[in-house]
């Protein structure tokens, strides 16, 4: 009977009572948590707690049951009957992932005109007239916020301070000339101080001023100098963003200026070769000038492609402006192609897309993605309220706090203070310094594999946010301990001698061995594949791999970091999410089968070129936020054993570089070497989170096994999720051979040249 008890419990736990989904929204708004928060507390994506709270779809077990339980307590703590505020409700929902080109496939849009009156009610409207701060978009992924075609016409302009008119009428109504429309409306709870998006490119025409927004809106702007057009941006313009955690802050309000405007504003439209080098304008310069004495200040920085512009902050009151210049180089082309090219309002859609999904960049794709994790992360919160009602500034549970911590001596790099008593030019082993770093490792072919006639690359999606995914890395300072028991659930560096382990033969499950032919196999504990002849310095997930693969380890020392957590988390989902959500924009859904996802990648960045520049900033953002991890010194008169910069950070932690960079390696090994037991194949060159097989074919499909659509289970699998692989490029055997042949380089590593086959003596680094 009892069993049949048990069956009932928990068969009454899978329906665990929910409120209906709006009252969902408002508990978690009341409480002043996140989407994010609440996934990662739940361990789900963002995107599922909100089609919980959107009623798409309903939570199953186990995580009802913890959702349940914290909707209970939010409820005791917020009855129906008392109001809460709406602290994250301005921040764009992602769509589901996969969503088709319906309504939650776009973004929410920004509203078509700026008021800083209480608009007017507008005169008796037809019932036709759509609802006020809504507007029609062409239906399909052209119809994103701030897009135009070529036959649009150009969007008319206001004021920021003109009154509203009612959505679908008057002089800020984008309607396309012709064919379906349909309405998308703003967030509820729209935050009304920034409703006019994140950010404004301001450009001039004809001695006019125009600051062109996301959504197709224009504002006139009054400003006649550069210190009243930062003036306007922070008190008229109602730019900026909502911040992305309870505790963190708002985005500020980013300008970017075109050339012209920066003609108006009496800055240069190019920096000459000096003033690249100092990446900045002198300090004598007349405009910094007038900055100065409307008493703005600049960071140490000073006023460059990146420039911030702030007055010291009065309590929680900011007063900061980023300004982006792109003919100064603002945009590297690497990561964001000809976007500095493109005509105002296009650049406003591209970088306020951006903005919206990732977070309002505040430099280069690396110095945002390194500022995002802090943003999901802020190193304080308000503490509870004292006896007397007070709240002080405390410590962020899980976050890298206020203060920087010392890296240990193997994690730090080459001219690092705490290796000033090495000798000038000492030359560390890896038994001084940890060399975790991405794969470059190449053989020459085999007589078999010389007679098959293609070579076929592929390449890992998004490979450095997947190997942060779920990733427990040190929140502290390290501890030193020697002789440890080497323990995989603590991050940190550790003194060992792999030499011993033998790819011939390794555990490929739990109670399965595969024999394979090592000499075809990198080694998956050095960059160069190499295997180590001795004790040498590996992150946590390395050493881990090792014992997976069924060998003993005995570390002589470590440093651990007993203070971890899994920072990276939030990072990597809201990125994940980004690249999903404009991958499905160019028509590259997730779960595709596999003959469909090679025919939706085939050609999809010329379906829309600003959202594959997009796609490639994403991507830019996640490999440039690691490696600002361990930012190396940019000049400024350093010298060996000197300090830098970076080094003030809290975020200046090469050992989660080299935790990420580690995990990503191992997935690239464990998938090679399943490969391998179960078809016999070995990759012909691997780079980083490429690799590269001899093939019968000229598709992934013509090596890669699949059994009734399904993968090799733990190999490599087609798809557009992080850590699936896409198809990065095919060549023939005769081709790989003789660009070896041509430059004399039996090591070449195909790898970077298989996308297109371009091979130039710079690339082979003569």
């Amino acid at each position: 009977m009892s069993e049949l008890f048990d069956a009932v419990d928990a068969l009454v736990a899978s329906r665990s009572a929910l409120p209906p989904p709006a009252e969902r929204k408002r508990l978690r708004q009341g409480h002043g948590l996140t989407l994010d928060e609440v996934a990662a507390a739940l361990r789900v994506r963002r995107a599922t707690v909100s089609g919980w709270e959107a009623g798409r779809t309903e939570p199953r077990p186990p995580e009802r049951d913890a959702y349940a339980r914290m909707l209970k307590q939010l409820s005791e703590l917020y009855p129906a009957d008392v109001p809460v505020p709406a602290e994250d409700t301005a921040v764009p929902e992602e769509p589901a992932v996969g969503a088709g080109p319906g309504p939650s496939a776009v973004e929410p849009t920004q509203d078509t005109v700026a008021s800083r009156a209480p608009a007017a009610p507008p005169a008796a409207a037809p019932p036709a007239v759509e609802p006020a701060r809504a507007r029609a978009v062409p239906a399909g992924p052209a119809a994103e916020p701030g897009s135009t075609t070529p036959h649009s016409p150009a969007p008319a302009r206001v004021s920021a301070g003109a009154p509203r008119p009612p959505a679908g009428v008057g002089p800020m109504s984008r309607r396309p000339p012709a064919g379906p429309a349909r309405t998308v409306a703003p967030a509820v709870g729209a935050d009304p101080r920034f409703e006019n998006g994140p950010l404004a490119v301001v450009d001039a025409v004809e001695g006019q001023v125009l600051a062109y927004c996301v959504g197709g809106l224009v504002l006139d702007v009054p400003a006649k100098s550069l210190p009243a057009l930062v003036e306007w941006a922070l008190r008229e313009a109602r730019l900026g963003r909502p911040k992305l955690s309870g505790s963190g802050k708002d985005a500020d309000p980013l300008l970017v200026l075109t050339e012209a405007a920066l003609e108006r504003y009496g800055l240069p439209v190019a920096l000459t070769g000096e003033e690249r080098l100092a990446g900045r304008i002198p300090e004598s310069h007349k405009v910094i000038k007038q900055l100065t004495r409307a008493n703005w200040q600049l960071t140490k920085r000073g006023f460059g492609p990146w420039g911030r512009v702030y007055r010291p902050a009065q309590g929680s009151e900011r007063s900061c402006v980023q300004v982006c210049i792109p003919s100064w180089d603002a945009l590297d082309t690497r990561h964001w192609a000809d976007a500095a090219q493109l005509a105002p309002a296009d650049l406003a859609r591209l970088l306020g897309l951006y903005a919206s999904r990732v977070m309002t960049p505040r430099g280069s794709t690396a110095v945002t993605g390194l500022e995002l994790m802090t943003a999901l992360h802020p190193p304080t919160r308000a503490s509870r309220p004292d006896a007397a009602g007070k709240r002080y500034s405390e410590h962020n549970p899980g976050s890298l706090g206020r203060d920087p911590v010392d890296c240990a001596p193997c994690e730090a790099p080459d001219g690092h203070p705490l290796l000033a008593g090495l000798p000038r030019f000492h030359q560390r082993t890896p038994a001084e310094v940890l060399m975790e770093e991405a794969y470059d490792w190449a053989r020459p072919l085999t007589d078999t594999e010389c007679l098959h006639s293609h070579l076929v690359g592929i390449d890992v999606n998004m490979a450095f946010a997947a190997g942060a995914n779920g990733l427990t890395v040190g929140l502290g300072g390290p501890e030193h301990v020697r002789q440890p028991v080497f323990d995989a659930k603590l991050p940190g560096s550790w003194l060992v001698d792999l030499s011993h382990v033998d790819l011939s033969r390794v555990r490929v499950a739990k109670d399965t061995w595969a024999q394979l032919d090592a000499s075809l196999l990198p080694s998956p504990f050095t960059p160069g594949g190499e295997r180590p002849t001795g004790p040498a310095w590996y992150a946590t997930p390395t050493v881990a791999y090792a014992v997976e693969l069924g060998y003993d380890v005995h570390p002589v020392e470590a440093h651990v970091r007993r203070d971890n957590g899994r920072y990276l988390d939030a990072w990597y989902q809201r990125l994940r999410d980004a690249y999903l959500a404009t991958m499905a924009d160019l028509g590259v859904h997730a779960d595709l089968p596999p003959q469909e996802f090679l025919a939706a990648m085939d050609g999809y960045r010329h379906r829309d070129p600003q959202l594959a520049t997009l796609v490639s900033a994403i991507k830019a953002t996640v490999k440039g936020g690691i490696g600002k991890l361990r930012e190396r010194p940019r000049g400024e008169g350093w010298k060996p054993g000197q300090p830098w910069r970076a080094l003030a950070r809290p975020t200046w932690r090469p050992d989660i570089r080299a935790a990420v960079i580690s995990r990503t390696r191992i997935n690239m090994h464990r998938k090679i070497v399943k490969h391998a037991a179960f078809t016999g194949q070995y990759p012909v060159a691997v780079l980083s989170d490429c690799a590269v097989y001899a093939s019968d074919g000229p598709s992934p499909l013509d090596f890669l096994p699949y059994r009734d659509g399904k993968p090799l289970p733990g190999g490599f699998k087609l798809g557009i999720n992080p850590g699936l692989v896409k198809h990065e490029g095919t060549q023939s055997v005769l081709w790989g051979e003789g660009v070896r042949e041509q430059f004399d380089a039996p090591g070449l590593n195909l790898a970077r040249y298989i996308k297109d086959g371009t091979v130039t003596h710079t690339d082979n680094g003569e």
